[in-house]
């Protein structure tokens, strides 16, 4: 569990999404459906809808399940009317969470999430208790196996219009601001980059570690807990611990 390396924050997602990938298809195509609503079912008029497809193709849904959830969002005009809620709390040891969710009964919602922090060592907060301990970016991952000049990289995502580039181990992580998320991504697709994930991210400016293994294990089972609810979206937090 990590909320300072963003990818190793996001490998500890994949992994655990392995063995869900249907309900993490569902909750990408109920994000495939609110962006329909929002900007229409043609990718090349709605920027949001080019990178939820992005988002569904990195995490590896076919491409008949993502053709059929924008078909079925653009011809629904009777479907759940989803709208998009953000939740802020505080874990165990002063952790700070936030929780994006996408629902069509708020009440429902806050209450499952409340129920989780509550139940976990956490407490919710009020909007914007957390927030300001979080930066929002775009963040793109593209592993060495499939590009190994990092300098090569680096030019062309600066070049898209990239605020950074990061080397790991095993990826590069190209982080830009969110304005300038979809044209960097589209300008690095174009230039043959495959992503293993691309999204925009909540990045702590400040984490916290946690020395007591009782308040490690709440916290991994409230953020599990809160992953696995059927509402939300995303989870992030400001753990350091590896």
């Amino acid at each position: 569990m990590s909320g300072h390396s963003k990818w190793a924050n996001i490998k500890h997602r994949k992994e655990k999404s392995d063995s869900k990938r249907g309900k993490v298809f569902t909750k990408i195509g109920r994000e495939l459906a609110v962006v329909v609503r929002q900007g229409g079912p043609d990718p090349e008029s709605n920027s949001k809808l080019r990178d939820v497809i992005a988002k569904a193709k990195a995490g590896n849904m076919p491409n008949d399940s993502i053709l059929r959830s924008i078909k079925k969002a653009s011809g629904d005009a009777d479907g759940a009317n989803y709208e998009e809620v953000v939740y802020e709390g505080y874990g165990p040891g002063g952790v700070a969470i936030i929780v994006e969710a996408m629902t069509e009964n708020r009440n429902r919602t806050a209450g499952e999430v409340r129920h989780l922090f509550d139940k976990n060592g956490g407490n919710m907060g009020a909007t914007g208790c957390v927030s300001f301990l979080f930066n929002r970016k775009g963040i793109m991952i593209v592993l060495k196996d499939s590009h190994s000049n990092a300098d090569d990289v680096m030019l062309e995502a600066l070049e898209a219009g990239a605020e950074d580039v990061e080397e790991l181990d095993d990826a590069y992580e190209i982080t830009s601001s969110p304005e300038d998320f979809s044209s960097v991504r589209e300008a690095l697709e174009k230039g043959g980059y495959a992503f293993e994930s691309a999204d925009v991210e909540m990045i702590p400016t400040t984490t916290v570690v946690l020395t007591d293994e009782n308040q490690v294990t709440s916290l991994e089972k409230l953020i599990d807990g809160l992953e696995d609810c059927d509402d939300v979206q995303n989870v992030f937090h400001n753990c350091e611990n590896e």
